[in-house]
C-alpha cells in the first residue's frame, strides 16, 4: 500500500506575514487535515543562530523527529529540518517539512515502531519533483536508532530509572488521555532524544510504545500535543516554569533514585547490557508494568538489583510459584540468598518467606535450605519479629545442623540475658527459632517467661487493638508446650496483682488455657467481660460469677479474692454492701492474705457510705477482725464510726466529746459526712435525758463551737420539738441542761439561751396547765426549790434579758 506523503517548506527569510505552504500532498489528505498538520511540523530555530551559517553549522543544527496522532484517528510521522534558502543570495536558512501520512488502522510497513525511522535515509531536504520512496520503508534489520543503545543507556545511567518511569506514565492510555503537558527531556542533540524514544520502544511493551507521541525538538513544550518532547538546555527553564515534567539529561546527575520498582529494574537492566531480557519477562505471567516478572528475569540472568527489586521478585514468585521452571527457580532463591547481597530490608525477607512457604514441599530440601537458612539467621541476628518461619521439617537434614551449630549459642546467650531490654516479639521469635534449630533453652526457660509475662501486658497497653506480636505469640504457644504451660503460669500468678490489665490483654489476645491446668486468676480474668455484659451494674452477681469461674474456693486459695475484687471494683471502692458481701465470702486470714481488708476499708470510709449505720457495723467488724494490719488515719476513721455505732446502740467509754474531737483529728483529712454524722450522734445521746452528767459537762465546758453548733442544730430539729411538746419530763430535763452552765466560757450560754427563747418556750406555750405543772414540780425534784422558782418566773416572763439574769441569780443563790 503505497502511503501519502506531504512536503511543507517555511517562507523565505525576509517574507514579511508568510509562514510556509505546502508544496506537496500525496491523495487522500484533506484540507482540514492539512490545517491540523501544519502547526505540527513547523520548526523554530534554536537561539543565537547566525544568520548565513557555514555548512557545518548549518548540519548542526537539531531536526525535529516526530509521531502524532491526529483528530480523525489517522497517524503523521514527520521530519522537519534547517536547509539552506537557495534563494536570492542562497545565504539563508528556511526548513522544508517531510511527512507520511497513516490512515487510521494501517501499520507502518513490515510492523516497525515510529521511532524506528529517525534514520531513513529517504526523508527529503526538497520536494521532489516526481514520485519519491517512502521514508518509512526501511531496510531488514535493526535501523540506526536501535544501534548503540547499550552504550546510550549506560552513559545516561543516573536518569534511567526516573526517565523510564515517566515514559511509561505517559504511555499509559488513561494518564496520557488525561493531559497534564508531556514528559520534557533536555538534551544537547535531538538525537539523543530519539534514541530515549528507542530506549522506551524496547523496554515498554508494544501497545504502550505506540501510544507514545513524540517530537525529538520544539522550542515551546509548553505548547504541544505530543506526549514526549525534546528541548535543547536553553530551553529547560522555560518548560520548568510551565509546570511540566522535566528531565535535565545534558547536566549534571540527578541525586536520589526513582520509586517505581518496575523503572528501577528496567534501569539495571539496560546497564547490564541485557535489553533481550525485556522480551522474555513480558513471557511471564503478570501486569505489563509489574515489577516482578522483570526482576525475576533479571536475577535469573545474574543482574544484581537492589532490595524493592529482590522483594517484588520473591513477592511474585511466591504468588507464581508454578510459572517458573526448576532451573529458573533454582536461579532465583540463588540470587536472592547470595551472599554478597548486604542490604536486605523487612520487606524482602517477609516476601522470601513467602516464597519458602510457596516453594516448600513443590522443590526438593536442596533448593529451599538457603531460603530457610537465610530466614532464620536474619530472625536471630537481624531481629526481624514479623518474619514468616520455615517449618521444623526444613532443618532436619545437614544444613539445618550446620545452621544451628551457628546460630544456637547465640539464642541461648540472648535468652539467657535478663538485663537488657528485648521486645515481646524478639523473645518470641527467639523460642520459635530455638525450636526450629533443636536447640535446648529448658535451662533458660523460666527467666524467660518470669520477663516474657509481663512485657506481654506493657506491650499490649501501650497499642491499640490487637498487638503485632499476637499472631507469631499464638503459633508459639500452639507449637510448644512446655513454653504455653511455663507462660500461662506465670500470667496467673501475676494476674492477682494487675487483673484489669490481664483481663484487658484477654480481651485482645485469646490465649489457649483451655487445657488441665487449673489457672484460676486467668479463668476468672477472661470470664469478667461476658460477666459485665450480662449482668450489667450488678457488681456483686458479677462478683459471684466471677468467683465460682476461678474453680477454687477462697478458702482454699485467697488470692482469687484479691483478682476477683480487681476485677469487679478495679479502682473504685466497693459500697457498704458489697463490702459485707465480699467480707462474709471469706474468713478474715483469707482476707489477710490477699490484701483485699484494704478494700474494705476504702468501702467503710467512702464519702457515699459513711455516714450510715451500716458503715459503721462494718467498721467494728474490720477493727475486729484486722487489728494489726489497719492503722493511721484509717483506724482513727474507723475508730470514730465505731464510737457513733456505740453512741446509737450501746454504752461507750467515757469522754465521748474528748474522743470525737481526738479520733476526727488523727483522721483527718475526715470526710465532711463522717464528721458530721459522729458530732450528730454525739449531740444526740447529749440531747438523751439519760446521758450521764459528766459527759455533759465535759462537752459544755470544752469550748468547741463546731460540736455545741451541732448541737444548736440537733435541739432545733423537728424530733425534738416534737418531744418537748408531748414529754414534760423532757422539757423540764432540757430546761434544766440549758440553765445549768450560764458561765461555761462564751460558745455556751449564747446558745443555751437562744434555745430556751426559740425552742423550749413554745413548746412550753402549747402545754396545758397540768403539763406546766408536771413540769415545774420535775425541775424541783431533779433540781432544787430555786429552780424551780427559777422555771415559774421564766415562765411568766417575756423579757429574756431581765430573765436570764433573775435566774443567775437564783441559781446562785440556791
Amino acid at each position: 500500500m503505497s502511503l501519502a506523503q506531504v512536503h511543507y517548506t517555511s517562507a523565505a527569510p525576509g517574507d514579511e506575514g508568510a509562514a510556509g505552504r505546502f508544496t506537496a500532498v500525496g491523495p487522500g489528505v484533506s484540507g482540514a487535515l492539512l490545517a491540523e498538520i501544519e502547526p505540527l511540523v513547523r520548526y523554530e530555530l534554536p537561539g543565537g543562530v547566525a544568520d548565513r551559517p557555514s555548512d557545518s553549522e548549518l548540519r548542526s543544527l537539531p531536526q525535529a523527529f516526530g509521531y502524532f496522532v491526529l483528530s480523525d484517528g489517522s497517524r503523521l510521522i514527520a521530519r522537519s529540518a534547517p536547509v539552506r534558502d537557495t534563494g536570492g543570495t542562497g545565504s539563508g536558512v528556511r526548513f522544508h517539512a517531510h511527512a507520511v501520512h497513516l490512515p487510521p488502522g494501517v501499520p507502518l510497513p513490515d510492523d516497525r515502531l515510529p521511532v524506528e525511522a529517525w534514520r531513513s535515509p529517504h526523508w527529503a531536504a526538497a520536494t521532489p519533483g516526481g514520485p519519491a520512496p517512502d521514508p518509512l520503508t526501511l531496510p531488514p534489520g535493526p535501523t540506526p536508532v536501535s544501534e548503540g543503545l547499550d552504550d546510550f543507556a549506560v552513559s545516561r545511567g543516573p536518569w534511567l530509572a526516573a526517565v523510564l518511569a515517566d515514559l511509561r506514565r505517559a504511555s499509559d492510555a488513561e494518564e496520557g488521555a488525561a493531559g497534564g503537558g508531556p514528559v520534557v527531556l533536555v538534551e544537547r542533540q535531538c538525537a539523543d532524544v530519539a534514541r530515549w524514544l528507542g530506549l522506551a520502544s524496547v523496554t515498554l511493551p508494544r501497545e504502550s510504545a505506540e501510544r507514545l507521541t513524540f517530537t525529538t525538538y520544539t522550542r515551546r513544550p509548553e505548547g504541544s500535543v505530543s506526549r514526549v518532547v525534546g528541548v535543547g538546555p536553553d530551553d529547560a527553564e522555560t518548560a520548568r516554569a510551565a509546570g511540566l515534567r522535566v528531565h535535565v539529561c545534558a547536566g549534571r546527575a540527578p541525586v536520589g533514585g526513582a520509586d517505581d520498582v518496575w523503572a528501577a529494574t528496567a534501569a539495571r537492566v539496560w546497564r547490564s547490557r541485557s535489553p533481550e531480557l525485556f522480551r522474555e519477562a513480558r513471557e511471564l505471567p503478570g501486569e505489563p508494568f509489574a515489577a516482578g516478572p522483570l526482576a525475576v528475569t533479571a536475577l535469573c540472568a545474574g543482574i544484581g538489583l537492589g532490595p524493592k527489586e529482590r522483594a517484588a521478585a520473591a513477592g511474585w514468585a511466591a504468588d507464581r510459584p508454578y510459572a517458573l521452571d526448576a532451573k529458573r527457580t533454582g536461579q532465583l532463591v540463588e540470587a536472592l540468598t547470595s551472599p554478597a547481597v548486604d542490604d536486605r530490608t523487612g520487606a524482602e525477607f517477609d516476601a522470601a518467606g513467602r516464597l519458602f512457604g510457596a516453594l516448600e514441599g513443590r522443590c526438593p530440601a536442596s533448593v529451599t535450605a538457603p531460603l530457610a537458612a537465610m530466614l532464620v539467621t536474619e530472625a536471630v541476628r537481624g531481629g526481624n519479629g514479623s518474619l514468616e518461619l520455615p517449618r521444623r521439617e526444613a532443618f532436619e537434614g545437614p544444613e539445618g545442623a550446620e545452621v544451628a551449630e551457628r546460630l544456637g549459642p547465640e539464642i541461648l546467650t540472648e535468652l539467657a540475658d535478663t538485663v537488657g531490654s528485648r521486645s515481646v516479639a524478639r523473645t518470641v521469635q527467639l523460642l520459635r527459632v530455638a525450636r526450629l534449630l533443636g536447640v535446648d533453652g529448658r535451662e533458660s526457660l523460666p527467666g524467660v517467661v518470669d520477663r516474657l509475662a509481663p512485657a506481654l501486658l506493657a506491650e499490649a497497653a501501650a497499642q491499640e487493638g490487637p498487638p503485632g506480636f499476637a499472631p507469631a505469640l499464638l503459633e508459639l504457644l500452639d507449637e510448644q508446650f512446655e513454653v504455653r504451660t511455663a507462660l500461662l503460669g506465670a500470667l496467673d500468678r501475676i494476674a492477682p496483682g494487675d487483673p484489669g490489665a490481664v483481663a484487658r490483654f484477654l480481651e485482645r489476645v485469646t490465649l489457649p488455657f483451655t487445657g488441665t491446668q487449673a489457672l484460676p486468676h486467668l479463668r476468672m480474668c477472661a470470664e469478667v467481660p461476658e460477666a459485665m455484659a450480662t449482668l450489667g451494674g450488678d457488681r456483686a452477681a458479677v462478683w459471684h460469677r466471677v468467683l465460682r469461674a476461678a474453680g477454687l474456693s477462697p478458702f482454699a486459695e485467697p488470692l482469687v479474692l484479691r483478682t476477683a475484687a480487681g476485677l469487679v471494683w478495679e479502682d473504685r471502692a466497693p459500697t457498704v454492701g458489697e463490702a459485707r458481701l465480699l467480707l462474709d465470702a471469706a474468713t478474715s486470714d483469707a482476707h489477710r492474705t490477699a490484701g483485699t481488708w484494704a478494700r474494705l476499708v476504702d468501702a467503710a470510709l467512702s464519702p457515699s457510705d459513711a455516714g450510715t449505720d451500716e458503715a459503721a457495723g462494718l467498721a467494728h467488724d474490720l477493727l475486729r477482725g484486722f487489728p494489726e494490719e489497719i492503722g493511721g488515719r484509717e483506724r482513727a476513721g474507723l475508730l470514730l464510726l465505731d464510737l457513733v455505732r456505740e453512741l446509737r446502740t450501746g454504752a461507750p467509754e467515757p469522754g465521748w466529746a474528748e474522743r470525737v474531737r481526738t479520733l476526727c483529728a488523727r483522721a483527718e483529712p475526715v470526710d465532711p459526712a463522717l464528721r458530721q454524722r459522729a458530732h450528730a450522734a454525739l449531740v444526740e445521746r447529749l440531747l438523751a435525758p439519760d446521758r450521764p452528767g459528766a459527759e455533759l459537762y465535759d462537752f459544755v465546758h470544752g469550748e468547741d463551737a463546731e460540736l455545741i453548733a451541732a448541737y444548736d442544730r440537733t435541739a432545733r430539729t423537728e424530733a425534738v420539738r416534737t418531744r418537748l411538746r408531748t414529754q414534760p419530763a423532757y422539757v423540764a430535763d432540757c430546761f434544766t441542761v440549758w440553765t445549768a452552765h450560764p458561765h461555761a466560757g462564751r460558745t455556751w450560754p449564747p446558745v443555751a439561751a437562744a434555745l430556751l427563747d426559740e425552742v423550749l418556750r413554745p413548746a412550753v406555750r402549747g402545754m396545758s396547765a397540768e403539763d406546766v405543772a408536771e413540769v415545774e414540780a420535775t425541775v424541783g425534784r431533779t433540781g432544787s426549790s430555786g429552780r424551780a422558782e427559777a422555771f415559774r418566773d421564766w415562765n411568766r416572763s417575756s423579757a429574756l434579758g431581765r430573765l436570764g439574769r433573775r435566774i443567775a441569780g437564783r441559781v446562785r443563790r440556791g
